[in-house]
């Protein structure tokens, strides 16, 4: 099982469709009203401008443990046409972007996934999630995102995935 990398055509669309709910790195600079929490997550919902209805994302802010400059946010949202539900990492600028971002599930390897696009508040990681993968998300315990700032060195990022399931199953 591997992280899905956008490459079609319709992946750029979904992409385009989603870029509108995007939420800052920082929990304290966060937009919108939580309406649940579940174990570790938050499912968090706002009206972008120029949109006509309330959009909802799971999400949760997580930084590494030994260098507390290094922080994710980590959100799952579904596209606007609820035909794809879509795995969004925000990471810091400063990150090297080749690499892209690793993730471990209960210390196996998932892959990575590459970085899309970076804007002023840091470089985005999407990919869909598939089946595997949400079920891999859905029954693991702890997620570690790992990020490059050489080549050579990794920082990992734990992610708690207490309750990950049951915010799924409650994101609109």
């Amino acid at each position: 099982m591997k992280f899905r990398l956008f490459r079609s055509s319709a992946a750029a669309v979904l992409l385009a469709a989603t870029t509108a709910l995007a939420f800052p790195a920082h929990a304290q600079q966060q937009t919108g009203t939580v309406k649940s929490t579940h174990g570790a997550w938050s499912i968090i919902c706002d009206t972008p401008a120029g949109a006509t209805a309330e959009q909802c994302a799971m999400m949760q802010n997580v930084v590494a443990e030994d260098r507390p400059e290094i922080g994710l946010s980590v959100v799952v949202l579904r596209t606007a046409d609820n035909k794809a539900e879509i795995l969004r990492v925000l990471a810091p600028l400063g990150v090297l972007l080749p690499n892209g971002l690793g993730l471990n599930v209960d210390g196996k390897d998932i892959g990575r996934a590459y970085f899309v696009r970076c804007f002023a508040d840091g470089c985005y990681a999407e990919v869909i999630l598939e089946k595997p993968l949400l079920d891999t998300l859905k029954t693991g315990k702890a997620a570690t995102f790992i990020v490059f700032q050489t080549p050579e060195e990794g920082v990992g990022i734990p992610v708690d995935l207490n309750g990950f399931g049951p915010g799924f199953e409650a994101l609109p």
